[in-house]
């Protein structure tokens, strides 16, 4: 079965957020939903000491869209939005 490569753009709902909380809340979400497995997150720059927390990960194509995973994370208190921003399929 082939893999998905999917990353989720996650904006905090004001500057004062804990990224570091929130990286951890969001990596248990994803372990919840895809299981154990590679991530990656980095922490960019938006404006106005407001930063996005992008998150990279593997995922199996059979478990489908990881719509539900980011509506899940979306509706986290200090998330103010959260976005499927790539989905690719993995090559080897």
């Amino acid at each position: 079965m082939a893999s998905a490569i999917v990353t989720i753009k996650v904006m905090p709902a004001s500057p004062e957020t804990n990224m570091d909380e929130l990286e951890i809340k969001v990596k248990q979400a994803i372990i919840n939903f895809a299981g154990e497995g590679e991530t990656r997150t980095e922490v960019v720059p938006v404006a106005f000491g407001l930063k996005s927390l992008n998150v990279t990960f593997v995922m199996a194509e059979a478990k489908g869209s990881p719509d539900p995973l980011a509506e899940e994370i979306d509706s986290y208190e200090e998330v103010n939005s959260a976005e499927i921003s790539d989905v690719r399929r993995a090559v080897g």
